[in-house]
C-alpha cells in the first residue's frame, strides 16, 4: 500500500490529513477494497518515514468515520464501503437538522449554511 501513497511535505495539509484522504480516497474508489488489511501503525509509519503518532492519527479518524475496522490482534482493515459511511452522515445530517430547527432557521437558511459548509470543505479538498 505504501506504493500508493504519495505525501507531498510542501503541502499546507498536515501529514496526517494527507494519509486519511488517500486512505479513504482508495477505499471509495475501490482501489483499496473491502476487507483489504492496512499495515500496522509503526510498520506504514516506518515505511513513510512518519511518527508513529502521525498514522496512528490518521487511523483513528479513518475509524471514527466508518472507512477502516480494528479486528484487534487481526489487524486493520478497509470496512465496508458504504454501510458505515452512510449511517453516519445520514447521522450527521439528522444533528444538524435538528439543530437549524432550535435555533429557528428556515429550510432556506439551513441549505445555505450547509451549502455553504460543504464549498469551504471540498475547496480544500
Amino acid at each position: 500500500m505504501p506504493q500508493q501513497i504519495s505525501l507531498d511535505p510542501t503541502s499546507a495539509e498536515p501529514p496526517y490529513e494527507q494519509l486519511r484522504a488517500q486512505i479513504a480516497d482508495g477505499a471509495r474508489s475501490g482501489r483499496l477494497p473491502t476487507g483489504h488489511r492496512l499495515p500496522t501503525v509503526r510498520a506504514l509509519a516506518q515505511e513513510l518515514g512518519l511518527a508513529a503518532n502521525t498514522v496512528a492519527k490518521a487511523y483513528r479518524t479513518l475509524e471514527t468515520d466508518g472507512v477502516i475496522e480494528t479486528r484487534g490482534r487481526n489487524g486493520t482493515f478497509i470496512a465496508a464501503a458504504g454501510d458505515a459511511a452512510d449511517r453516519a452522515l445520514a447521522e450527521a445530517a439528522q444533528t444538524y437538522a435538528h439543530r437549524a430547527y432550535r435555533l429557528g432557521a428556515d429550510r432556506a437558511a439551513a441549505r445555505a449554511a450547509v451549502e455553504e459548509a460543504l464549498r469551504a470543505a471540498f475547496q480544500k479538498g
